[in-house]
This record gives C-alpha cells, sequence and structure tokens, in this order.
C-alpha cells in the first residue's frame, strides 16, 4: 500500500458534465492551472451524465409543465420557466464557442432539433394548457409555439399518440419546433477528450475516500486507486460533481455549509421501444402532467432520442425508490447520510414526504403490464412486446431545513454548496441538471473565486455573449444569439430535414 502524495491547483471529482463543464470554462480562462479529475468508474459519463440514465430533453422550459405553475387567482407563473430557459441559451453559447473555436467537433453527435410539445387531457387541464400556452408564446423566448385542440391537427403532429384514441375527453398540446434531444452522456466524453488534449489529468478507476482540510487552507484527498493503493492528492480548490455520491464527500469535508442537509434518493425506469416501425411514427418529445403524488422528475414524458446515431422511442420515467446514491452506489448510502446535524432535518423530511416515500414504493412494485398501461395513457395501441425496461439514472434530491418550508423540506431543483473561503464546492440535486450545467458553473466561479472573476469577465463574455445580460429584457440579442447557436451547432439546417422526415 503505496502513500505517495501529489499537488495540483484544482481538483473535481467525478467525470460527469459538471466537472466536464467546469474543467473546461477553467482551461479557456487559466490555461496554465494545473487540473486533475478523480473518476471511480472505468469511463467519463457513466452515472447521472449518461445518456440511457436522463431523458437528454435539453430543458428550456419549452415543455415541462411543472416550470409553470398555476397561481390562486388563476393566472400562470412563467418566472422559472424563463429562468431555465435563460440557464439553456447560456449553455448553447458555450457549447457553440467551443464548436467555433474547433475545441469540439460534430456537435450533431450531442444536439439534435426535436419539437417540444406539452399534452393535457381533460377539460381544466385543456384551460391551463391555454392559459399556459399565452402567458409564454407573447415572450420572447417562446416564439413559435402552436396550440391546438383540434384533433386533425393533433394527428398530424402525434398520429402515434392520437391513433386509437376512444376517450371522448378534451385533449389539446402546444408545439414548439426550436427544441432539442441532447445526448449529455457524448458531450461529457467530447468534453473530457478536449480536456485530456490540454493536459488535464483524467485518472479513471480512482475514488476519493476522504477530504480533509490542512493546516494552509488546502484540502488533502484520500484516494484509492485501481489497485487499492492509497493516494494523496493536495489542491487549493476542489470541485465536488459526484451526482448522488457528492453529499457523503461533502458532509466528510466538515464546512459549516455542509451541516443540516439531507439526501433523499430516487430512482428511475424508463420504457425504450427499438421497433422502428413504431418508432418512425413520432418525432418529438412529448410531456403529460405528473400524477398526484408524483415528484417533479417523475412527469411523463414520450421521447424521441438520438442514440449513437440510432432513433429510438423512450416513455416514462417511473419513478422509485432505493437506498442507493448512485446506481453503482450501496444500500448504506442513505442510513450513512445520517449525522447528528442533519438527523432532525432528514427525520422531518421523513415525516413530511411519507406520502411520496409510499407512491415511490408504489412504483418500484409495478409489473411490466401495470407500467404498460401507463404507457397506453399515451399510446393507446402500445404492444409490450415493442417496449423494454432501461434502468435510469440515480437522483438525489436535497433536503434542508428552509424559511418557507421549515424544517425537512424537501428541495427539486440543483443546488451549489460553497464554503466561505471559496475552497471547495459542491453541487447536489437534480433536474433540470445537464442542461444548466454552463450557468451553474459559472455561479460556482463567481462565488469560489471572487476576485479573479471580475478579470475573467471579457473572455466570459467572449465565449458566453449574453453573460450578465437579461436575453428577456434584451429580445434583438437573444434573437442574435438563438441564430448563431443555431448555425454553429448545426440545428438550423437539420431543423429541416427534421421538418421532412416527421411528416413523411
Amino acid at each position: 500500500m503505496s502513500d505517495k502524495q501529489a499537488n495540483t491547483d484544482v481538483i473535481l471529482i467525478g467525470a460527469g458534465i459538471m466537472s466536464a463543464t467546469l474543467g473546461s470554462l477553467l482551461k479557456e480562462l487559466v490555461p496554465d492551472w494545473k487540473i486533475t479529475v478523480f473518476e471511480k468508474l472505468e469511463n467519463a459519463g457513466e452515472e447521472s451524465s449518461n445518456e440511457w440514465n436522463n431523458a437528454g430533453t435539453g430543458h428550456s422550459a419549452l415543455c415541462e409543465l411543472n416550470y409553470t405553475v398555476e397561481k390562486p387567482d388563476g393566472s400562470i407563473d412563467i418566472s422559472k420557466a424563463i429562468s431555465i430557459n435563460e440557464q439553456f441559451q447560456v449553455s448553447r453559447q458555450f457549447w457553440s464557442y467551443l464548436v467555433n473555436s474547433n475545441l469540439i467537433r460534430n456537435p450533431q453527435d450531442f444536439i439534435r432539433p426535436l419539437p417540444h410539445m406539452s399534452l393535457v387531457q381533460g377539460e381544466k387541464n385543456v384551460t391551463f394548457l391555454k392559459k399556459r400556452f399565452k402567458a409564454l408564446s407573447d415572450n420572447p423566448l417562446f416564439q413559435g409555439m402552436e396550440f391546438s385542440d383540434d384533433p386533425k391537427k393533433l394527428m398530424e403532429w402525434i398520429p402515434l399518440i392520437i391513433n386509437g384514441r376512444t376517450s371522448k375527453e378534451p385533449i389539446a398540446a402546444t408545439k414548439i419546433d426550436s427544441g432539442t434531444d441532447v445526448n449529455f452522456g457524448a458531450l461529457t466524453r467530447m468534453l473530457f477528450n478536449h480536456l485530456k488534449k490540454q493536459n488535464v489529468d483524467v485518472k479513471y478507476n480512482h475514488q476519493v475516500d476522504d477530504i480533509k482540510r490542512t493546516s494552509d487552507g488546502s484540502w488533502e484527498l484520500k484516494v484509492r486507486n485501481a489497485s487499492g493503493n492509497i493516494e494523496r492528492h493536495c489542491a487549493k480548490f476542489v470541485f465536488i460533481g459526484g451526482g448522488g455520491g457528492s453529499l457523503p464527500l461533502l458532509q466528510n469535508t466538515g464546512i459549516p455549509e455542509s451541516k443540516h442537509i439531507g439526501g433523499f434518493p430516487v430512482s428511475g425506469l424508463f420504457l425504450v421501444c427499438n421497433n422502428p416501425d413504431i418508432v418512425k411514427q413520432h418525432h418529438a418529445k412529448v410531456y403529460g402532467k405528473a400524477a398526484v403524488g408524483a415528484p417533479p422528475m417523475s412527469v411523463p414524458h414520450l421521447d424521441t432520442r438520438f442514440i449513437e446515431n440510432k432513433k429510438s422511442l423512450l416513455f416514462g420515467p417511473f419513478a422509485g425508490f432505493t437506498p442507493k446514491f448512485l446506481k453503482t452506489g450501496s444500500m448504506f448510502d442513505l442510513v450513512g447520510s445520517v449525522k447528528l446535524d442533519n438527523v432532525v432535518t432528514m427525520l422531518a423530511a421523513g415525516a413530511k414526504n411519507i406520502p411520496l416515500t409510499k407512491y415511490l414504493i408504489q412504483q418500484v412494485m409495478l409489473s411490466k403490464e401495470k407500467r404498460m398501461e401507463e404507457l397506453r395513457e399515451f399510446i393507446p395501441n402500445a404492444k409490450s412486446d415493442d417496449w423494454d425496461i432501461v434502468v435510469a439514472g440515480q437522483r438525489v434530491q436535497v433536503i434542508k431545513d428552509t424559511e418557507a418550508g421549515g424544517k425537512g423540506t424537501l428541495q427539486f431543483g440543483t443546488e451549489v454548496v460553497s464554503a466561505a473561503d471559496g475552497t471547495i464546492a459542491a453541487l447536489l440535486g437534480a433536474s433540470p441538471g445537464a442542461s444548466t450545467a454552463v450557468s451553474v458553473m459559472l455561479e460556482v466561479l463567481k462565488k469560489c473565486f471572487p476576485q479573479q472573476t471580475k478579470a475573467w469577465e471579457p473572455k466570459i463574455k467572449e465565449m458566453i455573449p449574453s453573460y450578465g445580460v437579461s436575453l428577456l429584457k434584451n429580445p434583438e440579442l437573444f434573437s442574435q444569439i438563438h441564430t448563431s447557436t443555431e448555425r454553429a451547432l448545426g440545428l438550423s439546417q437539420n431543423l429541416k430535414k427534421a421538418g421532412q422526415r416527421s411528416v413523411s
């Protein structure tokens, strides 16, 4: 068992989309900084970032109904949808910069144009969708959105979903053609290939067991390599981007900001169809409304996906419960995360979320036929033989005490936790996650490098022209950026082809 020590400027834990993004930003801003990445698995993007472990929606709030809430007075609050859309535009700008600078190539390998749709049934839901459409379509970020409750028009848009439908309930949908399908696994691998060329030391099969503060204020990591030997690595700045595995490492740091925080693991399954006769009948991501009591990431949706240049359909996700924090985690992850400082928070969350836990356990127990019944709400003629079950990624939702929710409030979203001195930061939470990676990592830079951020601003603006500007308040800038990123990412030329394909 060797015990050698190595020093580096920056350590990134986890080879997912977040570390890939932060590493790529830092390499543009400070090329001479030495960066080391530790990943416990054999390759990049194998957990939450993997294309089979998320819906690849390129969350831009074009179709996700849970980002637009109906207020008690009946009006629709679209502030969260605007915020998420603007964050996705930031991601598009950074990816375009990387493509235009020849740092990554072939954007069609990770992003493709695909209509985004919302679909509802029942009079009350149709009224809600109409109001949502009105609120969003007046907004420059959601230009081009269409609404229809005409069965003929819907048959044109989504034949697979409308065919064989016998219910007399009213049905309506919105459609916007500027949506995308993003393969975050492919993008993560591309970014890590780019980082390796920039002399970033990426160490696979290396597990970080512990993190401790040293007397000079830097951080020492205890890392177990592929041979089982222990290595010590020190850095002035550490980013913990290990998906569900980030919480235990954050707790190990002992920073005050890590106290009173817990994690609630949610697992997922998708039904996948590779039958070309079925697949060619659908060309969109179609989001419905979540069942009562379901967590926001369990909104049912039927997605066209492009994985390894092959088109398939995914339906789900069916949520579930397991105490693991990662797909490759341990059954003791949840119990191990309960500490003296968060036990009250965790117990309060447990008491508050009994209906949710019950729902998740019921979801785990569903037979394939029961899952098919849910799919038939979307595709009336779906046949069991055409669909297989794929286990999706683990998500760990943040539990913390908040003023609004009180003790043990379950947070749905992504959250950056950083030390007051900015020497260490961790990313916790789930959706919209990967889609907003660039915005979230810019927030990490702002929090952790406040002195340098000012000097970095010109370069950041070169990479992200809208940095520090509201696109909503600058519709002309939004229009320019949307057009230029569409061109750089090959979305405009593909859009015509995609339209031709979906009609044929």
